[in-house]
């Protein structure tokens, strides 16, 4: 079985295809979205989905999210006595919806798709698939999220000939990719986005602008006050999209907060983030040479594009309104869902073939002698052009820049600016010169292939000998290692992991907890609700929990819905 798993910044879900499309798995609470949220309990137990997510405002220090902008970085985060990675972060998410998926189907997972942002680089696109192997299962393939967005919205509506532009805004990260579909083809012509920019930077717009007008810092709140403004102001965002105006209002710490913010107001905090946005957008038309006037639809993906704004800004650009016929939430899963289908060559899906494009350019670093004889060192030489489709082998003619040179060195860079210096470097290459030697003969030609799932392949062969040196770039420096994935993933096994049976009733907890929290005047009743529901538990008898958890779970309901 190869599963489809959408690995977000925000929410994560998985799924496959069966026999009537793509299906969703839920988690042990009934939902197919899952938090990208992990935890460390009281007792060491390791917290995944909606429990750590409402210790992200009762305990803080002890929960962590949107580690996914960290992905192909060797930043740690401390939770507890241990010291976490990005990619084991995400390995823990991965277990979880591992696990969903297993309840469900009752056999074992080996095999994923997993969907990653266009505009990922080499090194993101390694953590994510070292994230994979610490979740145990092997990563069958890497697709680009508008790719994955197509596929569902393309099998939905099987328009010919048509071509449209995927415009996916998540939690952390935004995507523009142009494509076409025709006889069973999803072709993809340009990619282009922006990794650090998302959902959670428009409510960065939001808090600073709070903050500025109370006169207040965010070193004013302690870290779990911090947690409960962001929550305010993360359901004021998504009431702007329903209401012209929304207020905030409470006591936070100290602090007796009354603000409020208009649509109009917002669109203006927001102005410099939807200014960013317009580059990927019009780079990616320019580089599949096209018009705004030539797409048939935009489609809107990625919850962060429910925000009404964002709809304005296409219309402004495009001339035309966004489709939405596809769960902006759900649309890249079920994208992974088909491909996974292909990949494990479902025979309903024989008759589609998915392209893909390098999102980067890539290239070496040169150095020009000018007339003078000045030698520029740092030059930026494309070898693969960004929006090349996949796979892609191209050859270049290099020479040493000075006679009795005794070896060339390859640095291999990749990005779009003209100096190596503002791109990412992805490793190097030293081919032996012979130094008696004129500067053309020692002419090396290079090779650069990249395949469907980002590795590439750097081949260089002085003309002279014939003789091949070869690098494949699956490693960055700061990325881990064969020997540090072991390590790493049996350190993961031996930690505790709540069984999948009690994430209800750990779920229902959190979320008292945090309400307790937030408000003060319900304190009484929920610490009540709270130690009933804790005594229930130590019965240990299955009927009578079931049956307090949904009374409790009602109370919450109908208490949130009285705050």
């Amino acid at each position: 079985m190869i599963v489809g798993i959408d690995l977000g910044t925000t929410h994560s879900l998985i799924g496959y295809y069966s026999e009537e499309g793509p299906k969703l798995f839920r988690n042990a609470l009934g939902d197919t979205l899952t938090p990208s949220v992990v935890s460390v309990a009281d007792d060491g137990h390791m917290l995944v989905g909606a429990a750590a997510q409402d210790r992200l405002i009762s305990h803080p220090q002890a929960s962590v999210a949107a580690f996914k902008r960290w992905m192909g970085t060797a930043r740690e985060t401390q939770l507890g006595p241990r010291v976490f990675r990005p990619e084991e972060l995400s390995a823990l998410v991965l277990r979880s919806l591992l696990a969903d998926a297993e309840a469900a189907l009752g056999e074992k997972v080996r095999e994923a798709v997993i969907s990653v942002p266009a505009y990922f680089s080499d090194a993101q696109r390694k953590a994510t698939r070292a994230a994979g192997e610490l979740a145990g299962i092997r990563v069958e393939r890497l697709i680009n999220e508008p790719t994955a967005a197509a596929l569902a919205y393309g099998l939905q509506e099987r328009k010919e000939g048509s071509r449209f532009l995927i415009f996916d805004l998540g939690g952390g990260t935004f995507d523009v990719s142009v494509l076409e579909m025709f006889e069973g083809v999803v072709e993809v012509h340009a990619s282009a986005g922006d990794n650090y920019l998302g959902g959670e930077d428009f409510l960065d717009a939001l808090q600073t602008a709070c903050l500025g007008d109370l006169k207040l810092r965010g070193d004013d709140f302690s870290p779990v006050e911090r947690g409960l403004l962001r929550r305010k102001l993360e359901l004021a965002k998504r009431t702007l999209s329903q209401q012209l105006e929304v207020r905030i209002e409470g006591l936070i710490g100290k602090h007796d907060i009354a603000w409020h913010i208009d649509q109009e107001r917002f669109a203006h905090l927001a102005d410099p983030l939807l200014q960013r946005m317009r580059m990927p957008l019009e780079r990616a038309l320019r580089d599949a040479h096209l018009r705004p006037e030539q797409l048939d639809e935009i489609v809107l993906v990625g919850g962060a594009s429910r925000m009404p704004l964002i709809s304005r800004l296409i219309a402004r650009m495009f001339g035309k309104l966004p489709l939405r016929h596809v769960n902006p939430d759900e649309a890249i899963a079920f994208g992974a869902c088909v491909a996974a289908g292909l990949k494990s060559r479902n025979a309903k899906l024989d008759e589609v073939i998915l392209t893909d494009v390098c999102p980067y350019t890539l290239g070496i670093d040169v150095s020009q002698r000018g007339e003078q004889g000045h030698v520029q060192h740092g030059i930026f030489s494309p070898v693969i052009q960004r929006n090349s489709v996949v796979p892609i082998s191209r050859e270049s003619s290099y020479y040493p820049i000075s006679e009795r040179q005794t070896k060339l060195t390859l640095q291999i860079y990749q990005g779009e600016n003209p100096m190596v210096e503002n791109n990412i470097k992805l490793g190097e290459l030293d081919i032996p010169l012979n130094p008696t030697l004129s500067i053309q003969q020692n002419e090396v030609m290079v090779r650069f292939t990249y395949d469907i799932n980002g590795v590439l392949q750097v081949e260089a062969t002085p003309k002279i000998s014939g003789f091949r040196h070869e690098i494949v770039l699956q490693q960055n420096p700061g990325m881990l290692s064969d020997d540090d994935i072991r390590t790493r993933l049996a350190a993961l096994s031996e930690l505790k992991i709540h069984p999948r049976s009690k994430q209800e009733n750990i779920a229902l907890l959190a979320r008292a907890e945090r309400l307790f929290e937030e408000h003060l005047s319900a304190r009484d009743v929920l610490q009540q609700w709270i130690t009933h529901f804790r005594q229930i538990l130590e019965t240990q008898d299955h009927r009578l929990i079931q049956e307090h958890r949904q009374n409790f779970s009602g109370a919450l309901d109908s208490l949130e819905t009285q705050l």
